[in-house]
C-alpha cells in the first residue's frame, strides 16, 4: 500500500510535515514560510532549573505540534490527532490510515532513526515525519529534512514512535481529516492571526524567560557561567545552546530567516510595505544568531576562553533581543 504522495524538503521538520500534509489535502497555496508564520512558530524560552542533555533547557520554537495545530485551525481545517497506550494499537491505526490512502504525520524520537547520520542522533523526542505507505515490513517515510524519501522497518518505526523520556511521543499520529481548499481571504486572515499571536508571545508576555525578555535572560546567565561553572562546563552549556539553536528545529538563525521569508510572502496577500521592511530585521537577527553560534563554538572548542569572550557572546544576544523587540513592535503597529 502506497499513497500517491509528493515529498518536499524543508528546513524544519514540523513546518515541512505541515506543508506536505496540507498540500496533499488540497491546500496548494501553502509553503513552509506560510505554515511557520501562520502557526506563530517563532519563539524563545529558557527554563530555569531544567536541563536537557546536561545543559540548559532552551527552546527557539513553540511546543511540538502547535505549528500544525495552529495553521490548520487558522485555515479552518479539521484535524485528527491520537496517542496510544500500546505499540500494537498504534501500528494498527497507522495501517488503517495507509489502507485509506491517507499519509499521516508522526512525532518520533531522533536517537534511533536509522537513516540519520550517527552524529545527529541524540535523545530528542519532538521530531516529525510523514508515513505514506508500506511495502512488506518497510514503512515508506517522508522526512522533510531529508533530500529524498526513505524507509523504516516496522520495528524501527515502533522504536522511534515510542521513544522514552521528555516529550515522549506515545505513538502520536496526526493528519488533516479530509481534502479541502482554502480561499485567498482565509489565508489573508490566517496571516494576520499568526502575526498577532507571535507579537504576543515575543514581546507582550510578562515573563522574564519568554520571548525577547528570555533572550536577555540567557545573555545575563552567559556572563556568569565561566566563574560559576568553570570553563569546561560553561563551554558545554554554550555547546548545548548551539545544538538547540542550529541542530534541533533550525532555531536561532534558521527560524529567523524563515520568518523573514514569511513576511515577504505575506506581502503578496497583504501589500503593506512595512512587511517587507520588517522582514529585513529578521534577516539581520538570523545573521547575528549565526555569528553568535560561531563565537560559542570558539569557546567550547577551546580557541576562546576569557571572560571577555563570554561577555561578547552575551552582547550578541542583547543585540538580537533589541532587534527582535523593535521588529515585533513595528509589526504590532502595522495596519494589516
Amino acid at each position: 500500500m502506497k499513497v500517491d504522495f509528493s515529498h518536499l524538503q524543508a528546513a524544519h521538520c514540523e513546518n515541512g510535515v505541515t506543508t506536505n500534509l496540507l498540500r496533499h489535502a488540497g491546500v496548494t497555496q501553502i509553503t513552509e514560510p506560510l505554515a511557520f508564520g501562520i502557526g506563530s512558530g517563532l519563539f524563545y524560552i529558557q527554563i530555569p532549573f531544567l536541563k536537557i542533555n546536561n545543559g540548559p533547557a532552551i527552546a527557539f520554537r513553540i511546543l511540538p505540534g502547535l505549528i500544525f495545530k495552529r495553521t490548520c485551525k487558522a485555515l479552518d481545517i479539521p484535524v485528527v490527532r491520537k496517542k496510544f497506550s500500546s505499540p500494537q494499537k498504534a501500528q494498527l491505526f497507522l495501517d488503517e490510515q495507509l489502507h485509506a490512502n491517507r499519509p499521516v504525520g508522526c512525532q518520533v524520537g531522533v536517537y534511533y532513526l536509522s537513516y540519520f547520520p550517527k552524529e545527529y542522533r541524540f535523545h530528542f523526542n519532538a521530531h516529525n515525519i510523514i508515513v505514506y505507505g508500506k511495502e512488506g515490513d518497510n514503512y515508506l517515510v517522508s522526512d522533510p529534512v531529508m533530500e529524498t524519501v526513505t524507509t523504516l522497518t516496522s520495528y524501527e518505526l515502533e522504536r522511534v514512535r515510542f521513544a522514552k523520556g521528555a516529550l515522549a511521543p506515545k505513538g502520536q499520529i496526526y493528519y488533516p481529516k479530509e481534502k479541502t481548499t482554502v480561499t485567498t481571504e482565509q489565508i489573508r486572515a490566517a496571516i494576520k492571526s499568526g502575526i498577532k499571536k507571535n507579537v504576543f508571545y515575543m514581546i507582550k508576555t510578562p515573563s522574564s524567560i519568554i520571548g525577547v525578555n528570555g533572550i536577555k535572560y540567557t545573555a545575563g546567565k552567559i556572563k556568569t557561567w565561566k566563574d560559576k561553572l568553570g570553563l569546561h562546563t560553561a563551554g558545554l552549556y554554550l555547546a548545548q545552546l548551539v545544538r538547540m539553536q542550529e541542530e534541533i528545529g533550525t532555531g536561532g538563525g534558521g527560524f529567523r530567516f524563515i520568518y523573514g521569508a514569511f513576511l515577504q510572502e505575506a506581502y503578496t496577500y497583504i501589500p503593506n510595505d512595512g512587511l517587507l521592511e520588517i522582514s529585513k530585521s529578521f534577516t539581520k537577527s538570523g545573521d547575528l544568531w549565526r555569528t553568535a553560534a560561531v563565537h560559542a563554538a570558539g569557546i567550547y572548542k577551546g580557541r576562546l576562553s576569557s571572560q571577555q569572550d563570554f561577555n561578547m557572546m552575551a552582547d550578541y544576544l542583547y543585540q538580537i533581543s533589541d532587534i527582535e523587540k523593535e521588529a515585533f513592535k513595528a509589526l504590532s503597529k502595522l495596519d494589516l
